[in-house]
Order: structure tokens, then sequence, then C-alpha cells
């Protein structure tokens, strides 16, 4: 099993279109089972140009069938309906979303959600969390309502944007590892560097870091995870976004 997230950037990306083809043909070659993505973005036109739709409909014109579901969570840039979104090349079975910010309003940027799919009897969420030390919105209040409404008795697979870097002590990595989640990463019997931003991006202007592992595939069991791979970072295939990717195999039973 192929697992991918990606902080897509979708649509604001300088030279969208061409990032969007180079996306679209490495899809259709490594292949992933679930790709799990974030900042997906959708035009307020009559047309309602969808990020994520046009990835599906593109790769199903190669002959490659994923089901998707896109859920609009926020106003993004004052311009696009932002979402995150979950492609599965297995029908998915059930599906779940819920706020784990306290702000519900559609204008304000730091509304949140997260998607769950079930898929092949595990749940597989997309997720993009706020910032540990926000005064309005820390990461821990969002975490604790993202673990409350999930059964840990299931597989679980949690895949995003954490805005959380693996280095830093007794934040927010720390934290979700303290929770009965397990990181790939750490699982994974080959891996890379792991790291998923390369330069300062929106909400990291402060760092001094210029290279952050913030995105992560994380498991409520010790999965056999055989490789961990950053993907879409000008090594492993091009830059696409302002995030790297993240693709992780994984032998299940």
């Amino acid at each position: 099993m192929k697992l991918l997230t990606i902080n897509t950037h979708s649509i604001v990306e300088r030279n969208y279109k061409n990032k969007l083809n180079i996306f679209v043909d490495t899809i259709a070659k490594i292949k992933p089972d679930i790709i799990a993505m974030q900042e997906v973005n959708q035009v307020k036109l009559v047309s309602k140009y969808n990020h994520a739709k046009e990835v599906v409909t593109r790769l199903e014109k190669l002959g490659i069938k994923y089901y998707y579901k896109w859920l609009p969570i926020k106003l993004g840039y004052g311009m696009f309906d932002e979402g995150i979104a979950i492609l599965s090349i297995w029908p998915i079975e059930e599906i779940t979303d819920y706020f784990i910010s306290d702000v519900k309003d559609y204008g304000n940027w730091k509304t949140r959600k997260v998607l769950g799919v079930k898929v092949k009897d595990m749940w597989f969420y997309s997720v993009h969390m706020g910032w540990w030390n926000d005064n309005d919105e820390p990461f821990i209040n969002q975490w604790n309502k993202l673990i409350d409404n999930i059964d840990m008795n299931n597989k679980i697979w949690l895949l995003g944007d954490f805005n959380s870097e693996a280095g830093v002590i007794g934040e927010g990595y720390d934290l979700v590892c303290s929770s009965g989640f397990y990181d790939s990463y750490k699982l994974a019997k080959h891996k890379d560097d792991g790291i998923t931003v390369g330069k300062k991006i929106d909400g990291w202007k402060h760092s001094d870091v210029e290279g952050m592992r913030i995105d992560y595939i994380f498991s409520n069991y010790k999965a056999n995870v055989l490789s961990s791979t950053v993907v879409f970072n000008g090594e492993n295939y091009d830059i696409v976004s302002d995030h790297y990717g993240v693709l992780i195999e994984v032998m299940e039973d």
C-alpha cells in the first residue's frame, strides 16, 4: 500500500498549470493508493474550478480511476474556497468530517476541519493543523478535538500538514507521538532526510530554520513501513508546491 500526503498550495502557486501537469503525470507513475491533500482550492466562479476534481479528471483521462472527497473549510486568500481532500483507488465506504477549531467562521482563516474516509476497514484522515503557540487556536486544543472524534479501536492513518517541526521538543510532534500514534518516518526501514519544507513559507516567516519536517503520516499501530520518501522536492520529482510531499510504502498483512 502506498500513501501520499502533500499540502498542494493549489492555484495560488506560480506556474500553477505547469505544476499541475507535473503532479498529475507523477501520480500516474507512482500510483499511490491513498492521497491526502491540504490547501486544495476552488475558484469561486460559476464553473467552480476545483483543484482536486481537476486532478481526478486528468488522471481518469490517463486511465487511472480515483474516488475522492473534497471538503471546503474556509475562505482562502480572500478569493478561494479552501479545503482538504482525499483520493482513493478503492471505493470509499464511509466519510466523516468535523471541526477541530473553536472558530467555525468560514471567513476566518483559522477555521480548521479534518476529513476522514473509511477504506478497506481502515480510516484515513487528511489533516491541516494550526500552530503550537497560536493564542487563539493552539495546536493542543485542536489535537484534543481531533482524537476525541477518533475510534482508536480501528486502524487509523493521519496524513497531512501538522505545522509542528519534528525537532522541537515538547510541542506538537511530541504530543502526537505520546497520544498513541507512530511516525511512519521513524518506522520506515528505508528513508531520506524527511525534510518537507525547504524554505520560509507562510506561517513560518519567524523561523530561522530553512529545512523543516512538518508534514507527516502517522498510524495508531506499528505498521510495517518499507520506505518513506520525500517527493516533489526537486530531487524526487519536480517541485509543485511550497511544501514537499511524503510518500510511504506499507506492507499490510
